[in-house]
């Protein structure tokens, strides 16, 4: 990872490497462990921290912001997304309260649809646009948007304000660099990657075991698990978020953001995993 921060097209600054959030909140008996692993995160530099309301039907936004007192709230960037079903003027202000009250924050730096449902992508922006001039909310993205979803988004009025684009994509699922990531790389909107660690490999097996992920591993003195966040974090219009609930793996997620793989490692991996060659519709868990 060469930038540790990307300008998004509003011109505001949003970290590269942050903390996921997904499946954290949900077993009470980890809540320790948890917090500790998110403190840990902040207190290491790590300020980008993304939720959802979906997460635990809103524990893991509990679980963040009873970490996250005590910290100065302007040098963290939060994130949370709305359920496309919330995602209209009937309800997402009301999804929207309830978030900030989770998090114990007035405002969110970014606010992101979940995925597309029946909601007009009209009325969704509409009432994104609404919340940022009402300062609850600094900038809105969308979550799980394939490319032609993009482009009807950007069709509609003041779609184009969206700021990222937040999908699957792991060293094993490429399917996005054929025609979504170079899209939003020329609409400069960055890609929001989760599950950047194929959920420590548990999305496909043959990761952690590639000969081509050990010796890059072997050379930078990381593991494999390293490898698979900075071949996500190689391209500049990239984002990870890599969920952790213990505090050594967060910081082991860290010193990976800061791993430069030369041209030649990046080739290697890309051979052992290429991108296809046609368009793949969306990757999703």
């Amino acid at each position: 990872m060469n930038k540790k921060e990307i300008k998004l097209s509003n011109g505001m600054e949003m970290p590269r490497l942050g903390m996921g959030t997904w499946f954290l909140g949900e077993n009470r008996s980890k809540d320790a462990e948890e917090t500790a692993a998110l403190r840990a995160g902040i207190d290491a530099g790590i300020r980008l921290i993304d939720t959802a309301e979906m997460y635990g039907d809103g524990r893991s936004e509990q679980l963040i912001g009873r970490a996250i007192q005590g910290y100065d709230r302007s040098r963290l960037f939060l994130v949370s997304k709305v359920y496309p079903h919330n995602a209209g003027r009937r309800k997402i202000f009301k999804s929207l309260q309830q978030t900030l009250k989770n998090l114990q924050t007035d405002y969110l730096d970014l606010y992101l649809l979940h995925w597309r449902g029946g909601i007009p992508l009209e009325e969704t922006v509409e009432c994104m646009e609404q919340l940022v001039k009402e300062g609850k909310i600094r900038s809105w993205g969308v979550s799980n948007f394939d490319t032609d979803d993009m482009k009807e988004l950007f069709s509609v009025p003041n779609g184009n304000h969206c700021v990222v684009n937040q999908v699957l994509y792991h060293l094993g699922s490429r399917g996005v660099e054929f025609d979504l990531l170079p899209w939003l790389k020329e609409h400069n909107v960055p890609l929001m990657a989760y599950c950047p660690l194929a959920q420590a490999g548990d999305l496909q097996k043959d990761l952690l075991q590639s000969s081509a992920v050990k010796e890059v591993a072997r050379i930078h003195g990381i593991t494999p698990m390293q490898v698979l966040l900075a071949f996500v974090l190689y391209k500049e219009n990239v984002i990870a978020i890599p969920r952790s609930g213990k505090a050594e793996h967060v910081l082991q997620n860290l010193e990976a953001g800061k791993v430069h793989l030369t041209v030649e490692e990046y080739a290697r991996l890309d051979a052992a995993f290429p991108a296809p060659r046609k368009k793949i519709y969306l990757d999703i868990v």
